[in-house]
């Protein structure tokens, strides 16, 4: 796994209970997504021309509670890698606490914006992916 997100829980991100709400992990990880894709993939989200992505399933587990002033890492792995999705894992980290927050398994396709379709994830693409995929399967 590699560090794609470091982030801080701020008070104006937390609920009436006191804790990180869930509007706010989805952010991070979507935030750490974008780092993960274009290191580990070498896909650049400026470049309007190309194939984007488009997700189609994320599982959220919420480990441990995070609260306001806790220093979170998020670090991503590929899970599986398809002909046209990628399935990768981020773990969310507390290190403040040095916890496991959360873990996301996010499912995403490779998608023609202007077709608005799936489109196959190019070689140059799943090559350099090889470095990432995760020990677990």
């Amino acid at each position: 796994m590699i560090t794609v997100y470091k982030g801080v829980a701020h008070p104006w991100l937390c609920d009436i209970m006191g804790h990180m709400t869930t509007r706010h992990y989805v952010a991070m990880f979507d935030d750490a997504s974008y780092h993960f894709l274009n290191e580990a993939l070498g896909w650049h989200p400026e470049d309007r021309s190309a194939p984007g992505w488009a997700d189609v399933k994320h599982v959220i587990e919420y480990n441990d509670e995070v609260a306001a002033g806790s220093l979170l890492e998020i670090q991503g792995s590929i899970v599986r890698l398809g002909g046209k999705s990628i399935t990768s894992r981020y773990e969310m980290h507390n290190l403040n606490k040095g916890t496991l927050a959360a873990t996301l398994e996010s499912t995403s396709v490779y998608f023609d914006l202007a077709a608005r379709k799936s489109v196959p994830i190019p070689d140059e693409l799943r090559e350099r992916a090889k470095n990432y995929f995760d020990d677990v399967e």
